[in-house]
């Protein structure tokens, strides 16, 4: 799988297919975890809420973001894509050269 974030924000499969991905919120979520895949630690909740949403986070926004990350988990099409840090926040389960910006560094 490849992660394309730098233009529009795309997840690619093994043969170079692009995965439908949605809306804005859904490619926003990918992006912030892209951009640090392969990191030391997850990305906290309260970073990807300010990332996904900005200045207008809805009410629940940690229910919120636990939901699209089970959508970001069911277009990429495993659970194991999107991984949940016992404590606290998620990361994307990819090698840093699975990014295009990585790769480009």
């Amino acid at each position: 799988m490849r992660y394309l974030i730098l233009g529009t924000t795309e997840a690619r499969d093994e043969t170079g297919a692009p995965l439908p991905l949605g809306g804005a919120r859904l490619r926003a979520l990918l992006a912030a975890l892209a951009l640090r895949a392969g990191g030391p630690a997850a990305v906290p909740v309260a970073d990807l809420v300010d990332e996904v949403w900005g200045d207008d986070p809805p009410r629940d926004a940690p229910a919120a973001l636990q939901a699209l990350v089970s959508r970001l988990r069911r277009a990429l099409g495993s659970r194991d894509s999107v991984r949940a840090d016992p404590a606290g926040g998620y990361r994307l389960a990819v090698a840093r050269e699975d990014v295009d910006l990585h790769r480009f560094t």
